[in-house]
């Protein structure tokens, strides 16, 4: 069972994410089962689309796929529902522990390479615009 800090953990983590399941008039068949099950085994954490043709409803779905790969539904919003399984193999995804004694933990952030070159770049920049600062002035009363 999640709480209410680890949702809102998840929710952060899914919004990054792309939908990888999608869910068309055929409903929650023994392919997208299958598919379900491998994605939550690679990636933990799983984005899936109900389209309009659909005869479900995306929380419908969702709690189907829950029921039957063992997940856990972490949101649903609009026609797109997330669902997640933790891998006790390789985890992936480390969730904020719910301390009784109101200690606020952090939770640890996936950090993706790009994001790693992107804060390196900005903070070069950074840098060097300090240094432009505390240049010497040049006169420009000539």
């Amino acid at each position: 069972m999640l709480t209410s800090k680890q949702r809102a953990q998840l929710k952060a983590l899914a919004a990054e994410a792309d939908t990888i399941l999608i869910i068309g008039k055929g409903g929650v068949t023994e392919n997208v089962i299958a598919q379900t099950d491998v994605a939550l085994r690679a990636r933990e954490l799983v984005k899936g689309r109900v389209l309009e043709s659909a005869l479900l409803t995306p929380r419908e779905a969702g709690e189907q796929l829950c029921e039957e790969c063992h997940a856990e539904l972490v949101h649903v919003i609009g026609s797109k529902f997330v669902l997640f399984r933790r891998n006790p193999d390789e985890p992936k995804i480390e969730l904020v522990r719910n301390n009784p004694k109101n200690a606020k933990a952090k939770p640890v952030k996936v950090v993706k390479p790009a994001q790693k070159v992107k804060a390196a770049k900005a903070a070069a920049r950074k840098e060097q615009s300090a240094k432009r600062a505390y240049a010497r002035p040049t006169d420009r009363r000539r």
